[in-house]
């Protein structure tokens, strides 16, 4: 089952000016008032009455006035695809200065400590050399561990440590939403970020569609930072850092996966390749889509309740898949009550890895352990209750999540 969300709504989020905090939620809400089109209701995808393509002449009301049907990029089932260039990965050994200070600060975190804020500023620093080196579609070896949606469940992120192994022993590849929702996005995205500087080939990160200036300000990660560092600025560098995320990976080129889903103006991993990137996730588009898209249980593009990004049926999936030689689709971005969902006959699979989302959904989470001869085995685990120091639940004021 696919809990669908009320409030992760892109729609909600263009209220506030980029860059500038939004304190009071009513002010949000009065900027955009809510309306059918931008909310998520708890009901399968299947029963959303979205319009199809077969109603070209409709005209749906969007907040940045989005017309429908979507422009359809060129196809032909005969192709396939020749990257016109595959990450190139820059080898760094790192003195030994370097990383007795990078594992002190892993440790740190480990104790769900956060950095300090001159800390944080030269971590991102030293992340953002590392991403602007990949490409918009990363590529990645088998074998590997792919972890869905964490959001700021730091504890979870633990025990997924704890079930796969540290790096550098397991491979890891995390499809975005590091932050939000959780009471530890900081320590959690913080985590991550060290880990991808202190062992650059064995973590690959991807960007999630709360990887925002626009979404973070609503949704809790603006908040914690202010809270736990008095000021914006460290939001601001993490922020800053979402930019250079690379937008989708692709393991052994065989399984692609984006945060969320596919757009109806890319066809090719090329193509997903000439996307500039390197900027905050814009209303519509192509990476919008890629941050945004669920799968559907109807064929062909609909529009997404969620405001943002399509809807896409099996026929798009299995479209894409062949044109680009894939086995299946590995994606993110959907609360599943199993942790993992299987869909259009196996041409996609969803793995949320934030177990028991935040902290009252009682989901089981997720991750996908691939093998290096690309085998894949689903592990699922329940919610790691806090512990240690620095434990602090903290009654947030945002949006309720639910309909």
């Amino acid at each position: 089952m696919v809990w669908s969300c009320v409030t992760d709504c892109m729609a909600l989020a263009l209220g506030s000016a980029k860059g500038v905090g939004v304190t009071d939620q009513s002010e949000l809400f009065r900027a955009k008032p809510v309306t059918s089109h931008h909310l998520l209701l708890c009901t399968p995808p299947l029963q959303n009455n979205a319009p199809r393509l077969a109603k070209p002449s409709l005209t749906w009301e969007r907040p940045w006035e989005r017309r429908w049907p979507p422009f359809l990029a060129n196809r032909s089932l005969s192709r396939r695809v020749t990257l016109s260039y595959k990450t190139g990965m820059v080898a760094k050994t790192l003195s030994q200065a370097e990383a007795q200070l990078r594992d002190s600060q892993i440790g740190t975190l480990s104790d769900c400590k956060v950095l300090t804020e001159e800390e944080v500023i030269e971590l991102a620093s030293k992340c953002k050399e590392l991403l602007q080196q990949e490409a918009n579609v990363t590529h990645v070896h088998a074998p590997v561990v792919v972890v869905g949606d964490t959001h700021g469940q730091f504890h979870d992120l633990m025990e997924i440590f704890k079930i796969s192994g540290k790096a550098p022993d397991t491979n890891y590849l995390f499809l975005g939403d590091y932050v939000d929702r959780g009471y530890y996005s900081v320590e959690t995205v913080c985590m991550v970020i060290s880990l991808k500087v202190r062992y650059p080939s064995r973590i690959v990160m991807i960007r999630g569609n709360h990887e925002s200036r626009q979404i973070t300000q609503v949704y809790g990660f603006y908040e914690e930072c202010l809270r736990k560092y008095g000021s914006a600025k460290v939001w601001q560098v993490l922020t800053d850092l979402f930019d250079y995320l690379p937008l989708a990976a692709v393991i052994e080129n065989q399984l692609f996966c984006p945060h969320a889903g596919l757009s109806p103006s890319m066809d090719t991993l090329d193509q997903i390749n000439q996307i500039h990137r390197f900027e905050e996730v814009p209303h519509e588009g192509p990476m919008c889509d890629l941050l945004w898209s669920d799968p559907d249980d109807r064929m062909g593009w609909g529009i997404s309740p969620r405001g943002a990004g399509y809807t896409y049926g099996q026929d798009i999936s299995e479209h894409f898949n062949h044109v680009n030689g894939l086995k299946f689709i590995i994606r993110a971005h959907q609360l599943v009550s199993e942790g993992f969902l299987w869909q259009h006959d196996g041409a996609v699979v969803t793995v949320f890895s934030a177990p028991n989302y935040c902290y009252r959904c009682g989901n089981k989470a997720a991750i996908v352990d691939i093998d290096e001869n690309m085998n894949h085995k689903i592990i699922q685990f329940d919610h790691a209750p806090p512990k240690g120091a620095g434990i602090t639940e903290v009654k947030r004021n945002c949006p309720d999540y639910f309909l």
